[in-house]
């Protein structure tokens, strides 16, 4: 691992060890814990968060947690992915293999398994696999475009060598304080690219090459002291040439700033509302038939 990353890792933790200190299960949400959906014991296990008094199936959110590539877990996002599932979906919190051990491809292998796991266990979780929903972060936000640009592009499927559920549309996504650009980022990435032919990869990466009409309805969230905040200014032109539904926003102002991934830090009333705004969002989009 390089120093970078390292530092990195160090550093997230002790400011998302301080940023949850305290937190616990709300009283209104279930949880259902450390369910395995591949092979590997350490990093194929999700949670499953549904509000108590909801009956049925409902709508759902599935997260992609931020961290670089390299750092990130399911414990570090479940107050956040509950306080989804607060505004009556069940949310699927899951962790999926790191780098440097693990480089690409292995996130978007498991993010696959995941979405075969929710597919398969629809009944027994209450899931209505014709809404779902996904989020993601930082690393995370460009995680599950790739996805989305999988499912939505034949050709840039066939990169891959895994094959995505049959049927599994994402009805929309939420895509918070994320990368989109990754021709210039070689350095950042060195760790997750693969040390055979990493340039193909970084390649593969760039989703604004891959990005068709049919890829979901977006909403695309930076904030003023987000240091990703330049991002969505390549991504929003993509999606509005291609007609794609999407709502962008800047998050904060000078007097009120607000960084990376803030939205993450649900004592904030602005992440309170950015987190409301984007529910809706997916709300109105689980309407509509």
């Amino acid at each position: 691992m390089s120093l970078q990353s390292y530092i990195f890792r160090h550093m997230c933790k002790k400011s998302d060890t301080a940023r949850d200190a305290g937190l616990t299960t709300p009283d209104s949400i279930e949880r259902h814990d450390d369910l395995r959906y591949g092979q590997d014991p350490k990093w194929h296990t999700l949670d499953v968060y549904r509000p108590k008094q909801a009956a049925g199936k409902l709508p759902v959110i599935v997260s992609f947690h931020g961290g670089g590539w390299v750092y990130g877990t399911k414990e570090v996002y479940q107050y956040y992915c509950m306080s989804l599932a607060e505004h009556g979906f069940a949310v699927v919190n899951y962790n999926y293999r790191l780098a440097p051990k693990y480089r690409f491809p292995a996130p978007f292998e498991d993010t696959n398994d995941v979405f075969h796991w929710i597919m398969a266990h629809a009944e027994q979780y209450g899931f209505d696999t014709d809404r779902i929903f996904a989020v993601g972060d930082s690393a995370g936000a460009l995680g599950i475009a790739v996805y989305a640009c999988i499912l939505t592009n034949p050709a840039y499927a066939a990169k891959f060598s895994f094959l995505p559920p049959e049927g599994l549309r994402l009805r929309g996504l939420g895509l918070n304080c994320g990368l989109y650009s990754t021709l210039d980022k070689k350095q950042d990435l060195l760790d997750f690219l693969p040390k055979q032919d990493p340039d193909t990869a970084l390649r593969n990466l760039h989703i604004l090459d891959f990005i068709t009409p049919a890829f979901p309805p977006c909403y695309v969230m930076t904030a003023t002291a987000d240091f990703l905040r330049e991002e969505p200014k390549k991504l929003l032109p993509v999606l509005e040439r291609r007609g794609i539904r999407h709502t962008g926003q800047v998050c904060g102002d000078e007097q009120n700033p607000l960084g990376h991934v803030f939205h993450c830090n649900i004592r904030l009333d602005a992440a309170k509302a950015l987190n409301d705004a984007e529910c809706a969002f997916f709300s109105a989009l689980a309407d509509e038939r």
